[in-house]
């Protein structure tokens, strides 16, 4: 497992009955999560400090409950860089904290790499990865996803970041159309991050299905690829699907091509009341 442990602005205090507790700077939320399918909290007592709590409804959805007002958004640091949170819909804070062991990754590739690097970021949501690439020094980063308010926030975190001299592209777009065109462009990318959903729609209602479309768009990218490529990586949260069976495809399309290493392992936060581990679903990597 890769294990995101650097916080020190995050940090699952506890999770037990379906839910986590969780300290966002000096802000405590609870929330659901699929994971924790055990019912005994380690501390049952430190959940009365939650200053947020999100209920979910039985017909879908839900609903934060507040014990006290929270400002509309606030800021937590990860080593160098700036995200900005809130509480949004569907339990979301804008950010998911487990990404930090991809950031760290990407970072060292590119700042290793001793030469230009073009990074193309897809379904990249509130721009995690998109930031560590900018900080990590990439000569270019274009930032793809289909929901426009989602990119308005990638925008506040690179500006929150400091980094606003980077040379970042935010585009909204449905991802397989957009990467279509690059390929007509001839455009060239030496590293490509995806964190794709298990389902989805793009903004004109086109549908995505991760077991359906996944091998189709990593073909699809590999024609955008520089002929020296860097690093591919793959963010996958889809019940069933192992992370070995990504390894597999980035073995039979990036590792054949390129030659390289292709691993894929779970990602997870630990819980500090417990000294247990939060499996946050998987990554797979391929690199040089």
């Amino acid at each position: 497992m890769w294990l995101t442990d650097k916080w020190k602005d995050f940090e699952v205090i506890d999770a037990g009955g379906g839910e986590k507790l969780e300290r966002w700077g000096d802000i405590i939320l609870a929330r659901p999560d699929p994971q924790v399918i055990w019912k005994e909290k380690s501390q049952p007592s430190l959940w009365k400090r939650a200053d947020a709590h999100y209920i979910r409804s039985n017909e879908g959805g839900g609903h934060w409950e507040y014990k006290r007002t929270l400002p509309d958004s606030w800021k937590v640091n990860y080593e160098n860089l700036t995200f900005n949170i809130k509480t949004m819909g569907f339990k979301h804070t804008g950010l998911f904290p487990e990404q930090g062991t991809n950031w760290d990754f990407i970072i060292s590739k590119i700042k290793g790499a001793n030469r230009p690097v073009k990074v193309l970021n897809l379904f990249a949501y509130t721009g995690g990865a998109t930031v560590a690439a900018a900080y990590a020094g990439a000569e270019e980063v274009v930032h793809v996803d289909a929901a426009k308010g989602i990119v308005a926030q990638a925008k506040e975190n690179i500006i929150s970041s400091g980094l606003e001299d980077k040379f970042v592209r935010f585009i909204v777009d449905d991802v397989q159309k957009f990467v279509a065109r690059e390929q007509r462009r001839g455009r060239k990318y030496d590293a490509i991050i995806m964190d794709p959903p298990s389902y989805g729609r793009g903004p004109n209602g086109e549908v995505w299905k991760f077991e359906d479309e996944l091998f189709k768009l990593i073909e699809s990218c590999m024609e955008i690829l520089s002929d020296n490529p860097l690093f591919f990586m793959i963010n996958s949260y889809t019940t069933g699907i192992s992370p070995i069976v990504v390894s597999n495809i980035l073995s039979l399309t990036l590792k054949k091509r390129f030659g390289g290493e292709a691993h894929s392992e779970e990602i997870g936060l630990p819980i500090s009341s417990s000294g247990l581990i939060l499996p946050c679903g998987a990554t797979s990597r391929w690199y040089k």
